[in-house]
């Protein structure tokens, strides 16, 4: 297998989301997106205590034109939204939500929190959606980790959990309207696995913790995304320490992107549509209880 050229290594650098300290990988001045793939943000906060936990959070909010992605790796969400979805997710599943034409959600902590360590730490990932796809109906999927499909070396070092698309021969149980490898991969020190890629997409690693090193390229700290060219048909990563990463691989839409707040479209006009769509309350109306 030939290892993939590493292009950026971008730091997550920390900024104020309405009072929630979220680190962004990208987009940043130097990378813009990278197809299909246009925002990473991570989050592990505490909870308040003394604020019930349907008050924490993000609360409603409106998507359309793309599928905004938590994976959550401590904690849980309760996910709510305008299409009457309402599921919490725990430690280890992800919510896929395909906002085609228009969906609002809120993203809260479940109500028992606090029995589970008070933390959330969560990835949240924007994935584009294809332009002939942008105005189908919204589609909201909850995996938790049991259901995830699983792979584990035979040293028993390495586990990857396949959300959706195919890697290492695992079908993920997600469907998503153009070819998307989803996985988080949880390894021990020296645990090492080299990842088959489809040569046509466009990859991405994120390292939350741990420090590993990346084929043909080297050592990889925390807190760091890694790009890689489309120049090889695999990712080879070796663990110096327990580290858990995200593992990304999708097939560029080579589209116009243009993204104002939570929509993303492929014009001005589109964009204008959608804040009219939503001020006439087109997308649905979301009442927590």
């Amino acid at each position: 297998m030939k290892n993939r050229k590493v292009t950026h290594t971008l730091y997550a650098e920390t900024f104020d989301m309405g009072g929630m300290p979220v680190r962004q990988a990208f987009p940043t001045g130097r990378v813009e997106q990278h197809d299909p793939f246009l925002l990473l943000h991570h989050a592990d906060v505490k909870v308040p205590t003394h604020v019930e936990p349907d008050h924490a959070g993000v609360g409603p909010h409106p998507h359309r034109g793309f599928s905004p992605v938590t994976f959550i790796f401590k904690g849980g969400v309760h996910h709510r939204d305008s299409r009457g979805n309402d599921s919490v997710v725990y430690a280890g599943g992800a919510q896929w939500m395909n906002a085609g034409m228009g969906v609002l959600h809120s993203e809260r902590p479940p109500h028992d929190i606090h029995e589970r360590g008070g933390r959330q730490e969560i990835i949240q990932l924007w994935i584009n959606t294809p332009k002939k796809n942008k105005m189908d109906q919204p589609a909201y999927y909850p995996v938790q980790a049991d259901e995830t499909k699983k792979y584990v070396s035979d040293d028993g070092l390495v586990k990857v959990n396949v959300f959706a698309g195919n890697l290492l021969g695992l079908q993920g149980v997600i469907p998503t309207p153009a070819p998307v490898n989803a996985s988080t991969l949880e390894m021990k020190v020296n645990g090492s696995i080299s990842i088959p890629v489809p040569a046509d997409h466009n990859v991405f690693l994120y390292l939350l913790n741990g420090k590993i090193s990346v084929g043909g390229f080297g050592l990889v700290e925390p807190l760091h995304a890694v790009l890689f060219d489309r120049d090889g048909d695999g990712v080879s990563i070796t663990a110096s320490e327990d580290s858990t990463v995200l593992f990304m691989s999708g097939l560029p839409l080579n589209e116009k992107v243009v993204a104002h707040g939570p929509f993303v479209m492929n014009s001005e006009t589109e964009i204008l549509e959608a804040m009219r769509d939503y001020q006439k309350g087109k997308m649905g109306i979301l009442i927590e209880d």
